[in-house]
């Protein structure tokens, strides 16, 4: 299936211990398209940019396949962002952000993507997002991102769109943020009595937990040896989770887990470089590789797990 994505394309200049990049291709529809495009196609994209926009970073965007019909270049400036990361890579310091073009971004979604049946809302004004909502036609899947300015400035808002939409993606201080609470489960179920089916919270190097009704899974993050750059990271999550579930026959509880799966290795190659490098240089068999590889981290195998519950019985009648 097609999938719809609103939000920010964006040019970055990252700082991390590795090193610095300058005007690098950004934004969160960016990376999301970039990852979702492993998929399935088309990456239906709606966003804006400036007239200094390099020609560069839209042929990266369509060698993947990413359709750039609601893409608008505007008079002006192209939207900026400007961070550093330090020792803790799991936070950035924003140094500068320029909105320019993005500043009075108001999403037009093209008649042609009205009818996309996948449709992700990513982390802009929640009065965008519900405008969004209302230009698209019985999509059979929704989801949305956000982040604690929203959630600070427009909370009603906030749970407007999370009442409207099917999953609710968001990192783990958002959700306390939110809630109101410390405890994770107790947080993602207030979100869940707003409606959606389900919560992904986005735990940076710790991975991944997915809450439904009554369901929890958990995925760890893999592994790196050398972490380049987080930037774009959880949007890469997001690409690949809902790209996943985008290609799979069903949109139900397994589909779920495996696309938190995916998610979690997509956003774990994105971290191997500045900007989109790595991310849009992959191909579906490194994500399989790598899948494999996190599964037989954290998978018992078949006689082992028989050990281990023999020992488990043996313990509880001593």
């Amino acid at each position: 299936m097609s999938v719809l994505v609103v939000g920010s394309v964006a040019l970055d200049t990252v700082e991390t211990p590795s090193g610095q990049v300058s005007d690098a291709l950004g934004g969160s529809a960016t990376y999301f398209s970039l990852a979702a495009s492993l998929y399935t196609e088309p990456i239906r994209l709606v966003a804006v940019v400036g007239e200094d926009f390099p020609s560069e970073c839209l042929r990266i965007l369509r060698d993947r396949n990413v359709d750039l019909l609601g893409l608008e270049k505007k008079p002006g400036q192209t939207f900026r962002w400007v961070g550093r990361y330090g020792d803790d890579l799991n936070t950035a310091e924003t140094l500068a952000t320029e909105l320019n073009v993005f500043a009075h971004f108001d999403p037009k979604v093209p008649t042609e993507y009205r009818r996309t049946p996948v449709v992700f809302l990513a982390n802009i004004d929640p009065g965008l997002q519900l405008k969004v909502l209302e230009s698209v036609d019985r999509p059979r899947l929704t989801a949305m991102d956000t982040m604690n300015f929203w959630i600070s400035s427009k909370r009603d808002q906030v749970t407007e769109v999370m009442r409207s939409v099917d999953i609710v993606l968001v990192n783990e201080a958002e959700l306390r943020q939110y809630a109101g609470v410390r405890n994770l489960s107790v947080a993602a179920r207030r979100v869940l009595d707003l409606g959606p089916r389900a919560v992904v919270v986005k735990k940076g190097e710790y991975g991944c937990s997915l809450f439904a009704e009554d369901r929890y899974f958990a995925v760890p993050a893999f592994p790196l040896d050398d972490v380049c750059d987080p930037t774009g990271a959880g949007d890469s999550f997001a690409g690949a989770f809902m790209g996943s579930l985008a290609s799979s026959s069903s949109l139900g509880w397994e589909a779920m887990r495996q696309a938190v799966l995916h998610g979690c290795v997509v956003a774990s190659y994105t971290c191997e470089s500045f900007s989109v490098h790595r991310v849009s240089q992959l191909r579906r068999d490194d994500v399989e590789r790598r899948l494999h590889r996190l599964l037989s981290f954290t998978q018992l195998d078949s006689t082992r797990e028989v050990e281990l519950n023999h020992a488990i019985q043996n313990a509880a009648q001593a």
